[in-house]
């Protein structure tokens, strides 16, 4: 089979740092051709690869690293439609290296992001790039969030966190002096660091191992070759056509889309279905006055209320030395829209249709509401923000950045992290009763890159075709899931596809070092 790899790579991954325009290293190039290394390392320029990656985030960049440092041998590209890399989410996020606290215990996000922390520092260290380990203040400020808070606690330790402690409003005080708080979690094993610097070292990692890099390559479509061109030296060697908006075309065996924003677009290119549909969610942030910087010394977060799908605003420093307050969550009418009043037909259209949304809206109009309130009116946010630093005054602060989330949304209104392992399992399982094997990533990589070259292509039977309509052109691609990771620094596979009555339940990648680990079952509840 040639595999089609889809990577929901929402909120996936992202990368601290600044925003587009920010970086003066950052290079670029023009269409069809590669994006330069900084410091002028080579470069190749190829039509055809073994294997394509669409999207130049920091999952993209990840993934092409992870693959191309097992199967040196293959020919990788990856293509970006910006003119940069990694200019979406992993440019556009708060940039903080979560411990693993939140997530219930053996969850895969909980074993993931505990070992996430441990590998991204180590990446860190071993390539020079800063970060600080500033830790994290989770605070409780009213009576009644205490429960929730030892509760939470207690989950961290089952997860393994690092340095975990309980502590009185005395230690809080030592730790964040203007901070006010009845009881909080420390948890010092939480950083910051440049995501965005992290996902160009992944580029310049896979460039210099033999990898190609091409931007202004916005795919536009999908497909399989009917027929070898006349006299072509490779054949059927190459079955797959990936297009772009500008007419140009890469051939290849293996198509990788870590499309983040786009990635439910970009697997109805390639025949699949678009469920589960990505929404986007703006998160606007507000910035500390610099002479008020001193107010925060480490990230300060509320105790999750479980009630409601997103974390509520947080003091976050940053490596620049700036304080950010936020995100709060409000729906986005343009995909990649960064300013309030972004708007695109297009987006806004396909989320009026979104039956999902219309169940997520009504479930939690409360605060929606609110979240719209507290982004028109300041002070609002900074009546909030006062419940845990009371020194803050609304002339403390300015506007801020803003990043958009690309939250993976069910019909049924659930957002895609918050799926069971049974409902999970109930989407990958077989309708027709039969038996259908689940495979392990290692295991069917291993398998399927090994014989690339090794086996001809080929096409459908007038059966299958018809056994099969929607899978027609994509008999070939074998194709599954990443969800969107609340966390930074990893990623998880629970979704499924069905391609010719043959399912891959994806257990898990950890995707910042290419380190990857494949349980054998996933019998846990994701969350």
């Amino acid at each position: 089979m040639i595999p089609v790899l889809r990577y929901l790579g929402g909120a996936c991954g992202r990368a601290r740092g600044g925003f587009p325009g920010s970086f003066s290293g950052v290079c670029g190039s023009a269409s069809g051709r590669p994006w330069p290394l900084c410091g002028g390392v080579r470069s190749a320029s190829s039509s055809s690869f073994d294997l394509v990656i669409v999207g130049g985030g920091i999952v993209g960049l990840a993934s092409a690293r992870a693959l191309i440092l097992r199967h040196p041998t293959l020919s990788i590209g990856v293509l970006e439609k910006e003119k940069d890399l990694a200019t979406h989410q992993t440019g556009h996020n708060s940039g903080v290296i979560h411990s693993g606290i939140y997530y219930k215990p053996e969850s895969l996000k909980a074993k993931l992001c505990v070992q996430g922390a441990d590998l991204i520092y180590e990446y860190c260290n071993k390539k020079g790039i800063s970060y600080k380990q500033c830790g994290k203040l989770i605070v409780a400020v009213e009576q009644e969030e205490i429960p929730r808070l030892r509760a939470l606690y207690e989950r961290g330790l089952q997860n393994g966190v690092q340095g975990l402690r309980l502590i009185q409003q005395e230690d809080i005080k030592k730790k964040e002096p203007y901070c006010r708080g009845l009881m909080a979690i420390d948890c010092p094993y939480t950083g910051i660091v440049n995501y965005r610097q992290v996902a160009l070292s992944f580029a310049q990692d896979f460039q210099e191992a033999g990898g190609s890099v091409l931007t202004n390559f916005e795919v536009k479509d999908i497909e399989m070759a009917r027929e070898s061109p006349p006299r072509s030296i490779d054949g059927m060697k190459y079955p797959i056509m990936v297009k772009n908006t500008k007419g140009e075309e890469i051939q290849c065996q293996y198509v990788v889309t870590c499309a983040g924003l786009h990635s439910d677009r970009i697997s109805e290119l390639s025949g699949c279905s678009p469920d589960p549909q990505i929404v986007p969610f703006r998160g606007d942030y507000l910035l500390l006055k610099p002479e008020k910087c001193y107010l925060v010394k480490g990230n300060i977060y509320p105790v999750p209320d479980s009630r409601f799908p997103f974390l509520g605003v947080h003091f976050t420093p940053r490596m620049d030395g700036n304080i950010w307050l936020g995100p709060n969550a409000v729906l986005a009418f343009k995909r990649e829209g960064y300013r309030p009043f972004d708007f695109s037909a297009r987006d806004t259209k396909d989320l009026i249709a979104n039956s999902g949304l219309i169940k997520l809206i009504s479930q939690n109009l409360s605060y929606g509401v609110s979240e719209m309130y507290k982004a028109c009116f300041l002070s609002a946010t900074v009546k909030h923000l006062q419940k845990f630093i009371p020194e803050i005054t609304i002339t403390d602060i300015l506007r801020g950045p803003a990043g958009v989330r690309a939250q993976a949304l069910d019909r049924d209104g659930n957002l895609l992290g918050m799926l069971s392992n049974r409902n999970v399992s109930e989407k990958c399982g077989n309708r027709t009763g039969e038996t259908e094997p689940q495979f392990s990533l290692d295991d069917y990589i291993d398998q399927a890159t090994s014989s690339i070259n090794l086996k001809e292509y080929s096409s459908l039977t007038p059966v299958q075709e018809a056994a099969h309509p929607r899978t027609t052109k994509t008999w070939k691609i074998l194709q599954f899931s990443i969800s969107s990771a609340v966390r930074l620094h990893t990623h998880y596979a629970v979704e499924k596809t069905k391609i010719t009555k043959v399912t891959v339940l994806m257990d898990a990648i950890l995707i910042p070092l290419g380190s990857v680990l494949y349980p054998q079952e996933c019998k846990q509840e994701i969350y």
